[in-house]
């Protein structure tokens, strides 16, 4: 949660992201590559622990209670992408470049998972693995124009009108089959399966996640539509070499993230101290502090953007920033956006922290678990 907001930072205030991807090995440097690189991590972590969290709730609720609160969750995650996310993204009233990114993802994949909870664990482990080893194979399937295979497998612009814009950045494939792989490792977080045992199954995941990664990511064999490419600088290959493709979600690019997922899990149970309490406050009110995380970040940008000349009616974004000309020469330099991300983090820690306080406090509120 505290790394995503760096990334989110850096959209909005890094001088270069207005002129290049920070992952074209042909433009970037390391630094930049590397402010990137970290968050590739958040997003299918993020996913697949929602679905190991969806299994512990369920071990104490009906298999019908677990669907309802997943379908209902759902549909709630799936409209408050189209609203309040969006226009903390925008700030446009207009609603000119609507899309699905990430929120919309975990709605999507929490409304399969209510379906997918009714059936046997083996047939979820085998519907997760092979949506997430085999979508490649359909990479070269294109329907121009096409919203339901857009919205299926693969990312599209849609004009809607003139002026206006359908954006779909997160595929529901194969974001739903890593939450229910989530689900499916739920399990070995029963009191009847030993610490130790887990620690080992998941360090021999995480290790063979990552060997096949390199291997295929090395010879190009499978599991990417973005081949890795050598440019001659080891720097360039680098850059290359660690930038699977993310949307959507190559099979290279899952087996990278949660392959040091695994790893991570499998040796961070015991952890504790004042570093784990300071992360786990924002772990343990991830919507809320999503949302009042963006409308932070984009409200400090209008203020950047007033106080270096550009007026802070050029932040009320019609399109992606990124996308638009005229922000061009907007900008500060990496060691600010490190700046901002820190400052954002400072000042949402408390509030974060009173309002999980509040959640504990108030168990009883079924609101406050939409939140």
């Amino acid at each position: 949660m505290v790394i995503m907001a760096l990334d989110h930072t850096r959209d909005y205030f890094h001088y270069s992201a207005f002129f290049f991807d920070p992952a074209d090995p042909t433009q970037s440097t390391l630094p930049i590559f590397f402010t990137r690189f970290v968050t590739h991590f958040c997003a299918p972590i993020f996913c697949f622990l929602a679905g190991t969290s969806a299994f512990m709730v369920g071990k104490r609720k009906a298999k019908s209670e677990l669907s309802s609160f997943l379908l209902k969750r759902g549909i709630w995650l799936v409209f408050i992408e189209m609203t309040i996310v969006n226009f903390g993204w925008y700030f446009d009233l207009s609603f000119k470049s609507p899309g699905l990114s990430v929120i919309w993802s975990l709605g999507i994949s929490m409304i399969v998972l209510a379906a997918l909870v009714h059936l046997p664990r083996k047939f979820i482990l085998v519907f997760s693995l092979l949506l997430i080893v085999g979508h490649n194979l359909f990479d070269s399937v294109h329907y121009n124009g096409n919203l339901f295979w857009a919205i299926l497998h693969e990312c599209n612009i849609f004009k809607i009108t003139d002026g206006v814009e359908f954006i779909v950045d997160y595929p529901i494939i194969p974001w739903v089959a890593v939450m229910a792989l989530g689900y499916y490792v739920g399990a070995f977080y029963d009191k009847s399966y030993a610490a130790e045992k887990r620690k080992k199954l998941f360090n021999t995941i995480g290790i063979l996640a990552l060997l096949a990664f390199l291997i295929l990511r090395f010879t190009n064999l499978y599991g990417d539509p973005l081949d890795y490419k050598d440019y001659g600088v080891w720097s360039k290959n680098l850059i290359s070499f660690l930038n699977p493709s993310k949307y959507p979600p190559s099979l290279n690019y899952l087996l990278m993230t949660l392959g040091v997922a695994f790893l991570f899990l499998a040796n961070s149970e015991k952890l504790k101290g004042k570093v784990v309490q300071f992360f786990s406050t924002f772990g343990r009110v991830p919507f809320f502090y999503y949302i009042v995380h963006l409308y932070l970040v984009h409200l400090i940008a209008l203020v950047f953007a007033q106080l270096s000349g550009f007026g802070w009616k050029i932040m009320i974004l019609e399109d992606w920033l990124t996308e638009l000309p005229e922000l061009k020469g907007y900008g500060f330099p990496l060691w600010v956006i490190y700046a901002v991300w820190i400052f954002v983090i400072a000042l949402l820690y408390p509030v974060c922290k009173k309002f999980d306080a509040y959640k504990q406090a108030h168990k009883g509120k079924w609101w406050l678990s939409y939140l």
